[in-house]
């Protein structure tokens, strides 16, 4: 008999399949099969919390769908794993792209494939989704139709590419050693990147003993991604503790979810980051001196006992919001002088 997280990670293989050759029938029947009818359902901003498959589907996949009519689903993680509060969950990571016709979100068609990032965490129960937390890289599309109105990302804005040793779909059967001891390098990681700067330098986070010299960070759109450790420091990690020094000091008010399977591990929170924006500010944010929550759902995958890459979303959009700034209402203002609706499709077919 299968174990319990090789078997959730198949509930949700039909759902995969049916968003890979994307129709509203078949997706709404995958999400109604899976989905407990009333499942808590955690969607980045704007989207906001919903409850059940059907208000999933009209609320974020039937707008999408109108704008990308050829809309397909990517996975390169799906993975599982118990946390340490006895929930059982699969984390999935992908990207969804098609060819963008018509507005989405305000952000103006291109005509063009696009790609989305998504980090999508499922909590299951007995069989069915209780509870999903989702990010989607909503950013990256704004940047890939030239309507982006914040500051310039500082790493590299790309599409962020899978697994370097294709595996990210780990099979079964589950084996709780192997994903004990992944689980627990992240954990300790984790312990020693909170040290600094209350504690000392760069120094006291021994980033060579966790980090493999070639690792890659690949951040959210807005932040961008990082080559190794460097690259983590210089493009995220110094700016991001340069506005926000207090992070990793409110840990009374998160409740992490860590899970592993096989080389991968993940965590959530939602949120998993509290902290204040004050001195140099952060992403071209003038500091206000607000205390924020951040929501970021983050895959890690080990090589030879160290991190080789690290897939990190968070919800920016979230935390423009928590800081006063409407990024949608930026974004219509920046696009204000571009031709508004939508592009015959197929593109260009006489």
């Amino acid at each position: 008999m299968s174990d319990v997280h090789t078997s959730n990670k198949s509930a949700i293989a039909p759902l995969r399949a049916a968003m890979y050759d994307f129709d509203e029938a078949g997706v709404r029947a995958a999400l109604e099969a899976v989905i407990a009818p009333d499942a808590v359902v955690h969607m980045c901003h704007p989207f906001g919390d919903l409850a059940g498959p059907a208000a999933l589907y009209e609320t974020c996949y039937a707008p999408l769908l109108h704008a990308l009519p050829d809309l397909e689903r990517r996975d390169w993680i799906v993975m599982a794993g118990p946390d340490e509060h006895g929930g059982d969950w699969v984390g999935a990571g992908g990207f969804y792209t098609g060819t963008f016709v018509a507005p989405w979100l305000d952000i103006p068609p291109t005509g063009h494939q696009v790609h989305m990032r998504f980090h999508e965490f499922y909590r299951f129960k007995a069989g069915k989704i209780v509870e999903i937390q989702t990010l989607w890289d909503i950013p990256e599309m704004m940047m890939q139709a030239n309507a982006w109105p914040m500051a310039p990302s500082l790493g590299r804005e790309w599409n962020v590419p899978g697994p370097a040793t294709l595996d990210g779909i780990v099979p079964g059967p589950w084996d709780a050693d192997r994903a004990g001891a992944s689980r627990q390098h992240i954990i300790e990681m984790l312990e020693f990147m909170k040290k600094h700067p209350s504690q000392g330098g760069p120094e006291v986070m021994e980033m060579e003993r966790f980090w493999h010299e070639k690792m890659n960070w690949y951040g959210p759109a807005g932040i961008g991604t990082g080559r190794g450790i460097a690259g983590f420091r210089n493009w995220h990690q110094i700016p991001f503790l340069a506005g926000m020094p207090d992070r990793g000091q409110y840990l009374d008010e998160i409740t992490y979810h860590f899970f592993a399977d096989g080389d991968y591990a993940a965590v959530t929170g939602w949120p998993d980051m509290v902290q204040t924006v004050t001195h140099d500010g952060w992403m071209g944010i003038a500091p206000s001196g607000r205390k924020i929550t951040m929501r970021s759902l983050d895959f890690w995958r080990i090589e030879t006992g160290r991190i080789r890459e690290n897939w990190v979303m968070v919800d920016i959009l979230d935390a423009y919001r928590q800081l006063g700034v409407d990024v949608f209402r930026r974004l219509r203002e920046f696009n204000k002088a571009r031709v508004q609706g939508s592009i015959p499709f197929p593109v260009g077919e006489s």
